[in-house]
C-alpha cells in the first residue's frame, strides 16, 4: 500500500559533474573508454576571448565618440548652426538673435554678423532666424540647423486657449520638421515676469503645456537675462548634438555669401560662387552638385579660403579686415580632371532606328510607291483637321469589314496571360486612334486622369472658372469615395473602342502582367537598376573609400571654401542671389547616378491640415533630403502580396499610398515633404509627407474601372442583365472576362440578348433582383513627365 507512495529520489546528482560525464550515454560503447579531456579544447580561452572582444568594441565606440565630438565642437570643426523658430507670431526673434550674439561676441564688437567665433566658450556658431510665415525659408534652415531653438513667449498665454503658445503655422511647421527629422532641440522661454514666484509658476505652465510637442530630450530655458543665455550657451557647447542620418551621407554646404560671374563665352550662361563652410563629408571637384529649386551643375574649380572666423582671438581683426575688402586668401585651387568629371548625364538618349529593319530593295519601294497612288485616288471621309500621315493609319470602312469577316471566329477579348493585347478585331493602331478620339470628342474618360482636366496651363481663366474647375475636382473626389473605380459605358462609342486598352484578369493576385510589355516612350528616356541594392551598396562604398584615402581632388569637411558652379542660367543666378538673402541656399554634393532620371516610388500621407483633393498626375513640388523637383505622380496601394498595385485617383486621407513619379534617382532613406502650389502668388501649402522607398520601373501599377450593369429578369442561378452594354458585339468582345456581383456572387457572360445589349449570365449561387453586376477590366498606368524638372525653371 505504501510502495506506490514512497518518495523515489534520483539515483545520481549532475550538479558537480562534468559536461564529457553528463554526455557519456551519448558515446557508443566503444569510444567510452577514450572519454576524458579532450586533445583540442575547443572552449579554452573563450572566456578570454569574449572579454577581449568586448574590450575591443568598447575602445571602438569610444574612439568614435570622441572622434564625433571632436568633429562637432573641435577647433577645426564648422561653425554650427543654431536656428532661431519661433512658436507664434507674437514671439520677438530679433531681440533673441541680438542678444545671443552679443553674448557670444567679445567687448567692443560694433556691427553684429550672423556667424560669431567666441573665445569666451571656445565655440563658433551662426545664428539664423527663421521667417514667420515663410514654410519654404523655414524648411530650408531646419535642413542644415545643429541645433532649433524653439523660442516661446510666456506673455502670449491666455486662459482661454491652453495651446496659445503655438499657432496654426507653427504647428504645421512643427510636423513638417518631425517628417524631415528633428536634429537637437531646445526651447527658449522668454517674456517671463520679474517676481520670483510668478516666473517660477509660468515657467512651469510653459513647459507643462510644450512637453508633449518635443521630443524627450529637448530641454526648457529661460532666456531672458544674461545669466540665463550664459547657461544655455554653455550647455550647448558641452552638449552632443545629434542630426538625422540621411544628413550624414551626402556633404552639403550652406553659403554664406554668394557670387555671380558672366561667363564670356556664353550670354545666357554665368558661374555662380558660393562661399561657405563644407559639411558632413568631403567633396570632389568631379562630383556634381544640386543647388535646392535650381537643379544639378558641374563645378568649375574648388578654392579653399582662409577661414573668416577663427577661434584665435589673435586672427580675428586680420580676419575681419580681410572680409572688409571682400578678398580671401586662397590657399588652395582643385581643378577638375576631364578623364574623371561625372558627366551631367540626366536622361538616356535612345536610337530611334534601333529596333528598324533592314533598308528595303529597289522592287519593295517601287511597290510601295504604286500603292501610295493607288491609295490617293480613294476619296475617304476623314475628320476635319487630319493630316496625310494621320489618315495612313486609319483603316477603310472595308477593310474594317474585311477584318470583322475574316476574324469572327476571334472576335472577344483575351484574358489575362493568354495573350496580352485584343486580337482580331481592329489593328491596334486604330483602337489607340479611336480610343483617344473617343476622349477627345465625347469626354467619356473614367476619371480626369486621362485628359488633364486641371487648368490648362497657358490659358488666363477667370475666377468663375476656378471656382467651376475646383468644385468638379471636388465633386469627383467624393463621388471616387463613394464610387471607388465605376464608370458608365457610353452611347454613342462601343465599349470595345473605349475600353481597348483595357483587359481582364481572372486573379488580380495571381495572374502574370510582363512589366516589359507596351512601355510608353519615356521609358526609354529613364534609367534603370538590375540589381538596385547591390548598385547603392557599391555607391556608398566608394564615397566611403574616397573619404578615407583623402584624395587630392576632394576637399575634406569642416574648410570654408569658394565653389565655382559653371554653366548656370543667368537668370536662375539672379533669383538665387535675391533668395539668399532671406533664406540660407544650400548646394548639396551628389552621389554617383544621382543625376539620372528613374520612376522613384514614395510612401506618402496626406498632410492632417490639407483638406483640398489631391489629384493624380497633378502638379506637385518635392522636397527629398536637400533636393527639390517638380512631378506628376500618381498614387498607387501597396500590396504586399502581389506583383501588381491597384491606381488611386486620389491621396485619400488617413491611409499611407506609394507616389511613383519621374524623377532624378536618389538613393535612400530620405524623407519626403510634397507641396502644392496655388494660384495667384499664394505660398504653397504642405500636401503631403513621407520617405523614399525604392527606384524601379518595372512596379506594375494598374488602374482599374468597374463597368455596372441591372438584372432585368432573374431565374435562380440565371440573369438577364442589362446597361452594361449597349450592343451585342460588345457583349461578344467582353464575354471571357468573369463579372461579379456587390452581394459575392461570380459568374461569366453565356450570350447576348437582343440587339440593345443585354446578355444572359450565369451564376455561382442564386441571384438577387437588387443585386449589381459588375464587371472589372486593368491597365497599366504610368506617371507623367513634368515640363520642368525643378521649381525655378518654372519661369
Amino acid at each position: 500500500m505504501t510502495g506506490s507512495r514512497v518518495q523515489v529520489n534520483k539515483s545520481h546528482k549532475s550538479r558537480f559533474s562534468t559536461k564529457s560525464s553528463r554526455n557519456l550515454h551519448k558515446t557508443a560503447a566503444k569510444d567510452k573508454s577514450r572519454i576524458g579531456k579532450s586533445d583540442c579544447n575547443v572552449a579554452k580561452g573563450a572566456k578570454a576571448a569574449r572579454v577581449q572582444r568586448n574590450k575591443m568594441l568598447r575602445d571602438q565606440k569610444r574612439l568614435a565618440l570622441l572622434k564625433e565630438k571632436r568633429a562637432s565642437s573641435g577647433i577645426a570643426s564648422p561653425p554650427r548652426v543654431i536656428v532661431l523658430f519661433g512658436l507664434s507670431a507674437s514671439v520677438n526673434l530679433n531681440s533673441v538673435r541680438e542678444d545671443l550674439l552679443r553674448q557670444l561676441s567679445s567687448e567692443g564688437t560694433g556691427a553684429l554678423s550672423s556667424t560669431v567665433s567666441s573665445s569666451k566658450y571656445r565655440l563658433r556658431t551662426s545664428v539664423l532666424q527663421a521667417p514667420h510665415g515663410d514654410l519654404v525659408g523655414c524648411m530650408e534652415m531646419a535642413k542644415v540647423a545643429d541645433l532649433v531653438a524653439f523660442v516661446a513667449s510666456a506673455s502670449s498665454f491666455s486662459e482661454e486657449s491652453m495651446s496659445y503658445y503655438i499657432d496654426s503655422f507653427g504647428n504645421q511647421c512643427l510636423s513638417v520638421f518631425r517628417s524631415l527629422g528633428l536634429p537637437s532641440t531646445a526651447v527658449l522661454i522668454r517674456d517671463l515676469p520679474t517676481d520670483l514666484k510668478k516666473r517660477k509658476d509660468l515657467k512651469k505652465m510653459c513647459i507643462s503645456s510644450l512637453t508633449s510637442e518635443f521630443p524627450e530630450d529637448c530641454k526648457f530655458y529661460a532666456a531672458d537675462t544674461k545669466d540665463e543665455l550664459h547657461k544655455f550657451l554653455w550647455l550647448f557647447k558641452e552638449q552632443r548634438l545629434t542630426v538625422p542620418h540621411w544628413r550624414n551621407q551626402r556633404p552639403f554646404l550652406m553659403a554664406q555669401k554668394v557670387d555671380v560671374v558672366a561667363d564670356d563665352c556664353n550670354s545666357g550662361k554665368c558661374t555662380l560662387l558660393l562661399h561657405g563652410y563644407l559639411r558632413a563629408h568631403c567633396l570632389s571637384v568631379n562630383q556634381l552638385v544640386h543647388i535646392s529649386g535650381a537643379g544639378d551643375f558641374q563645378l568649375g574649380k574648388i578654392e579653399i579660403l582662409k577661414d573668416p572666423f577663427p577661434l584665435n582671438a589673435r586672427k580675428e581683426s586680420d580676419a575681419m579686415e580681410s572680409d572688409e575688402i571682400h578678398d580671401l586668401e586662397v590657399i588652395r585651387t582643385l581643378s577638375p580632371d576631364p578623364l574623371k568629371l561625372e558627366p551631367l548625364l540626366v536622361e538616356n538618349v535612345p536610337d530611334p532606328l534601333a529596333g528598324e529593319q533592314t533598308w528595303p530593295t529597289e522592287a519593295e519601294m517601287a511597290e510601295a510607291d504604286q500603292n501610295q497612288k493607288h491609295r490617293k485616288q480613294k476619296k475617304r471621309a476623314l475628320p476635319r483637321g487630319t493630316s496625310e500621315y494621320q489618315a495612313a493609319w486609319i483603316v477603310d470602312d472595308s477593310d474594317e469589314a474585311d477584318s470583322d469577316s475574316d476574324n469572327d471566329a476571334d472576335d472577344g477579348m483575351v484574358l489575362d496571360q493568354e495573350d496580352r493585347g485584343f486580337p482580331g478585331y481592329e489593328g491596334t493602331n486604330n483602337s489607340d486612334i479611336d480610343d483617344d478620339q473617343a476622349s477627345l470628342n465625347f469626354r467619356y474618360a473614367d476619371d480626369g486622369t486621362e485628359n488633364d482636366s486641371v487648368m490648362m496651363e497657358g490659358e488666363i481663366l477667370t475666377r468663375e472658372q476656378i471656382e467651376d474647375e475646383i468644385k468638379k475636382i471636388k465633386e469627383a473626389h467624393a463621388e471616387d469615395e463613394e464610387f471607388p473605380d465605376e464608370v458608365d459605358t457610353p452611347l454613342d462609342v462601343p465599349a470595345r473602342k473605349r475600353f481597348a486598352k483595357y483587359r481582364g484578369l481572372k486573379s488580380f493576385r495571381t495572374s502574370s502582367w510582363d512589366p516589359k510589355e507596351s512601355l510608353p516612350p519615356e521609358y526609354a528616356r529613364i534609367f534603370a537598376f538590375d540589381k538596385f541594392t547591390r548598385t547603392q551598396k557599391h555607391v556608398f562604398a566608394n564615397a566611403l573609400k574616397m573619404e578615407q584615402e583623402n584624395m587630392d581632388d576632394s576637399v575634406p569637411a569642416s574648410l570654408y571654401v569658394r565653389l565655382h558652379i559653371k554653366e548656370v542660367p543667368a537668370g536662375i543666378a539672379h533669383r538665387l542671389c535675391e533668395i539668399a538673402e532671406r533664406s540660407p541656399l544650400i548646394a548639396s554634393g551628389l552621389l554617383q547616378h544621382e543625376s539620372k532620371m528613374s520612376v522613384l516610388h514614395f510612401s506618402v500621407k496626406k498632410h492632417d491640415t490639407y483638406d483640398a483633393p489631391i489629384k493624380a498626375k497633378e502638379e506637385l513640388i518635392f522636397h527629398v533630403g536637400f533636393r527639390q523637383f517638380v512631378a506628376r505622380p500618381i498614387f498607387s496601394s501597396d500590396n504586399m502580396n502581389s506583383d501588381k498595385h491597384k491606381m488611386e485617383r486620389f491621396l485619400h486621407a488617413g491611409c499611407f499610398s506609394v507616389a511613383s513619379i519621374y524623377a532624378p534617382i536618389c538613393f535612400p532613406p530620405l524623407p519626403l515633404i510634397v507641396l502644392k502650389s496655388a494660384d495667384g502668388g499664394v505660398a504653397p501649402a504642405v500636401a503631403a509627407v513621407g520617405s523614399l522607398r525604392s527606384i524601379d520601373p518595372d512596379r506594375i501599377i494598374l488602374k482599374k474601372i468597374v463597368l455596372t450593369g441591372y438584372p432585368q429578369r432573374v431565374s435562380k442561378l440565371k440573369a438577364i442583365v442589362r446597361y452594361m452594354f449597349h450592343n451585342p458585339e460588345d457583349v461578344r468582345w467582353f464575354k471571357p472576362v468573369e463579372v461579379w456581383t456587390k452581394c459575392g456572387r461570380r459568374g461569366r457572360i453565356k450570350e447576348p440578348v437582343g440587339t440593345h445589349g443585354a446578355m444572359k449570365c450565369v451564376f455561382n449561387g442564386i441571384l438577387q433582383q437588387r443585386d449589381t453586376v459588375c464587371m472589372s477590366l486593368y491597365k497599366r498606368a504610368y506617371p507623367k513627365w513634368p515640363e520642368h524638372r525643378f521649381p525655378m525653371l518654372d519661369a
